[in-house]
């Protein structure tokens, strides 16, 4: 079920798949939104309440001053006290979702219990240059039609916005799920070395690793294993976007490792 937190004015959408089981807060990536997990909670079953935000400026939640670690942490929290998830609770974060969570457990070590990272790494080095995102600066947010947005979408882009077009909450067009230059700023955010934080929790972690990922090399995939005390690895055959190419690998992966946690 769907429902919105009001965050002084900024409103923070999230899915609650509900369930008897213990919470499982889970992180989406960026240009994506809650409904991403949609098939792991109904893999996970009873066994698991599994809740996931819309991000700041992802889905249906509003845009935010700044895409910087401290306001998505804050974010999360502010979930968790709204939720009255007082307790520990599992933690699953996927890419950007990923740097998220492993952020929120470091400054947040008595809210987290179990740490699941799909495919995010430590070390993002942003160089100078043309970048395969740029295109986020040139994608248009709004339109009076579905049809007309999707048409001034440049075709390379449009597998990563299809799927999350929606109509406009006053009704007077259609908008992308996302603002380009907000994802931008996003990516730009999380630029810089991790290690610290990474290494700064202590709960039970797992590293859920895409053996041909983009973004996360095996050497580092190793060494953030090697490196942190009471961390697992799971590799999956794919590249970064595993969970969506591989469901039931991915499913399994997590499901496995809760059930023995």
């Amino acid at each position: 079920m769907r429902h919105t937190l009001d965050l002084d004015g900024r409103a923070l959408s999230y899915l609650d798949f509900g369930g008897t089981g213990r919470p499982l807060l889970a992180l989406h990536g960026g240009m994506s939104e809650a409904a991403a997990f949609t098939g792991l909670a109904a893999a996970l079953g009873d066994a698991w309440r599994v809740i996931a935000p819309d991000q700041r400026g992802h889905g249906d939640s509003d845009r935010a001053p700044h895409y910087r670690r401290e306001g998505y942490v804050a974010d999360a929290v502010a979930l968790l006290d709204h939720l009255g998830l007082t307790e520990p609770v599992a933690l699953l974060g996927y890419s950007l979702g990923g740097l998220n969570a492993y952020h929120l457990a470091a400054a947040h070590p008595d809210r987290i219990g179990v740490l699941i990272g799909v495919d995010a790494t430590v070390s993002i080095d942003i160089p100078a240059g043309p970048q395969w995102f740029d295109f986020l600066g040139s994608l248009p947010y709004t339109a009076p039609t579905r049809e007309e947005l999707l048409a001034a979408v440049d075709p390379a882009a449009l597998p990563f916005v299809t799927d999350g077009v929606r109509p406009l909450r006053d009704g007077s067009g259609w908008r992308l799920a996302f603002h380009g230059q907000d994802m931008l700023d996003s990516i730009h955010a999380c630029d810089g070395d991790h290690w610290d934080t990474w290494l700064a929790s202590t709960c039970p972690a797992l590293l859920i690793h895409a053996t041909r990922s983009q973004a996360l090399s095996r050497a580092v995939a190793d060494a953030m294993v090697s490196r942190r005390p009471d961390t697992s690895y799971t590799p999956l055959d794919g590249d970064h976007f595993v969970p969506f190419t591989e469901p039931e690998g991915f499913h399994a992966a997590v499901a496995e490792y809760l059930a023995k946690v």
